[in-house]
């Protein structure tokens, strides 16, 4: 990935040290000759030091550069969003997250650096849905939507039920817009493609430590997930496991009916 910033800084160290342009005299006496060898070495002594300064100027800049480097997140920041998506592209990214004690959501990126395409509150607690993973081997969750127009793209519709392992949980309506919590969980795992953990709240230490107390720990679950299309109507997510490891088999369906 080309950083333009860095670029610039490679060709301004790079340029700097071209060479000046070269005078033929006419015949002269000794004395000219000695002279004008003087003055030639001075020449270059001053190009050396002037490219040398140059060059170390330069390169100075750019290791100011390396500790913003040290990060995947200021890295992403620097470098900007990627030219191409970091997954394939039947590829897709899903966050499951949620604090122990509160409701879980689902949201659905094309990729960790995009802002996501489909983000809703499921009506289930998140302690009961790591108990479903932890006592079931295959979670199927089917959100269904019924429309009158065909207007809209499936992940644009509003009303969904939702469905667990067959049993409905109840309804949910997609989100128009992130509330702070799930902005803070879409810019913490900004750089991450999967994973799953516990994360800091966006508050303070006390206003932490009040959170805690009273909704649980954040916790998420990310992951890559191979997207099928089967109509306009249709989709569905099947989590890719990491190659050689063993885990729950979580797919997600989404169904439209008219």
């Amino acid at each position: 990935m080309e950083n333009p910033a860095i670029i610039s800084l490679l060709r301004h160290a790079q340029g700097s040290g071209g060479g000046g342009n070269n005078t033929d005299g006419g015949g002269g006496g000794g004395g000219d000759k000695n002279n004008g060898g003087e003055n030639h070495k001075k020449a270059n002594n001053k190009r050396s030091s002037t490219k040398s300064s140059s060059m170390t100027g330069g390169l100075f800049r750019i290791f100011k550069l390396f500790p913003m480097l040290t990060s995947g997140c200021k890295m992403v920041a620097l470098l900007g969003r990627p030219r191409r998506p970091m997954l394939k592209d039947n590829a897709t990214t899903g966050t499951i997250f949620g604090y122990r004690k509160g409701r879980v959501s689902l949201a659905i990126q094309e990729d960790p650096h995009c802002m996501p395409v489909f983000v809703i509150e499921l009506p289930m607690q998140t302690s009961a849905f790591h108990k479903e993973m932890q006592a079931d081997d295959i979670i199927r969750i089917a959100l269904e939507s019924e429309t009158k127009t065909h207007k809209k793209k499936l992940f644009e519709e509003y009303v969904w039920a939702v469905y667990c392992n067959g049993r409905k949980m109840g309804y949910s309506i997609r989100r128009m817009n992130m509330s702070d919590d799930e902005l803070h969980v879409m810019q913490t795992l900004r750089g991450v493609s999967m994973g799953a953990g516990v994360l800091p709240p966006p508050y303070d230490q006390k206003e932490a430590a009040a959170a805690a107390a009273s909704d649980g720990e954040l916790t998420y679950m990310r992951a890559r997930f191979e997207r099928v299309v089967g109509s306009k109507d249709s989709e569905a997510l099947y989590m890719i496991n990491p190659d050689g490891s063993a885990g729950p088999e979580l797919s997600i369906f989404f169904v439209r009916s008219h």
